[in-house]
């Protein structure tokens, strides 16, 4: 990750799975963030401590389907930050209610897509004047991660070119939340950030990170392949490299273009 310099990251989900994953390979860094924000939705939780003893800011309960949760994580971060900007946000918080097509609910279709899409384009609107001074603080003409960025945790389950690990689950509100094309979810926002924020100096991209071994995938038949440290270590390694060319685009934990 020696690409990567970011003085401030921002992660929501963080307290479990693939979220806590980000925040604990930050740690690590040799040169860590100087500011990592632990969002969550009950930081009070049994699973919610990022480390025993840990003083990290958690900008909890940082519930993503609520306008006034947001607002007042966006308020907590800004205090902490004193005038500088947040250069990363990683959308990471997520849902999946597993439900075959033909058991599917309305009241499931709208939880999920409140939460995983909704939910990041509220988290967009709310950080962007953060980013944006990020970004204006930052050397240089180019786009990249350590200047100001917005990760969208999406997945390949949206994909409706490939209907990813059809044979293993239907999850169908996960899977149109998660998709893109004509029903402006989860990866049509990531393009629309992306549009819309690079005049702004800010880079918007999508991750796939995998199958992944994490609590929402813990009740299947199957174990899935990846682990958490394996993803995470992926995706940190892409976002040390990539830059403007990349901005808009969906990739996997390895830097593969997927299909939308």
């Amino acid at each position: 990750m020696a690409g990567l310099h970011v003085r401030s990251v921002l992660v929501t989900g963080a307290n479990r799975g693939l979220g806590l994953g980000f925040v604990q390979h930050f740690l690590k860094m040799p040169n860590p963030p100087q500011w990592i924000f632990a969002g969550c939705r009950d930081p009070k939780g049994q699973r919610a401590q990022v480390r025993p003893g840990s003083d990290l800011p958690c900008v909890g309960p940082a519930e993503v389907s609520d306008p006034t949760s947001i607002k007042a994580a966006a308020a907590k971060v800004g205090e902490h930050l004193g005038g500088s900007g947040l250069n990363l946000l990683i959308n990471n918080a997520g849902m999946a209610k597993p439900c075959s097509l033909d058991n599917e609910t309305p009241e499931n279709m709208i939880q999920v897509y409140t939460t995983n899409t909704v939910g990041p384009l509220l988290m967009g609107q709310a950080f962007l004047p953060l980013l944006k001074k990020a970004a204006q603080e930052t050397p240089g003409s180019g786009l990249s991660c350590s200047k100001a960025a917005i990760v969208n945790m999406s997945s390949y389950a949206g994909s409706i070119e490939d209907m990813y690990v059809w044979e293993f689950g239907q999850v169908v509100s996960y899977r149109c939340s998660k998709s893109a094309p004509l029903s402006a979810a989860l990866n049509m926002l990531s393009k629309c950030q992306s549009l819309a924020y690079k005049e702004h100096g800010i880079l918007c991209i999508t991750f796939h990170p995998g199958w992944v071994q994490t609590d929402m995938t813990g009740g299947a038949s199957y174990k899935p392949p990846l682990t958490v440290d394996d993803s995470v270590q992926g995706m940190l390694k892409m976002l040390s490299s990539i830059s403007e060319k990349e901005t808009g685009a969906f990739l996997d934990w390895e830097g593969k273009v997927l299909p939308w």
